[in-house]
């Protein structure tokens, strides 16, 4: 029997903090081969979109702003980092997987696919864009 997937509109947001040291704290716990793409993500995000708030919460990272919601999530699996953006239906082009809702997401398992003029266009996109609430 498949597992549903239950609905953003029916899970509790994380609390936004302003500092930084959650997603430091849980970048430090990853796989390690995985961490060089997750901290290039992390970076990328943090010189794109000025004045985020942070939060860790189901061992994945969440960057928002103020008026926009959470904007993006970062999650890390054994073999891959899925950038999801929640408002991602809205942009041009949009990421390619995901059909749920407003949220599309890409997979990454590499520093190069992290590197991708896309992921800045997408991650741009993403500061402009109403995300989850």
């Amino acid at each position: 029997m498949r597992k549903s997937v239950k609905p953003l509109a029916t899970k509790k947001a994380p609390e936004p903090s302003d500092t930084h040291t959650e997603i430091d704290t849980w970048m430090n716990r990853l796989v390690p081969h995985l961490n060089p793409i997750v901290k290039q993500l992390d970076e990328l995000i943090r010189e794109t979109i000025p004045g985020l708030h942070y939060a860790v919460k189901w061992k994945k990272a969440y960057y928002g702003l103020p008026k926009l919601g959470w904007i993006i999530e970062l999650v890390a699996y054994d073999v891959s980092v899925n950038v999801a953006f929640f408002g991602g239906a809205d942009f041009r082009p949009p990421p390619p997987l995901g059909t749920t809702d407003r949220t599309r997401y890409v997979k990454l398992t590499t520093i190069e696919e992290a590197q991708r003029a896309e992921m800045r266009t997408w991650i741009k996109q993403a500061g402009r864009v109403p995300g989850w609430t």
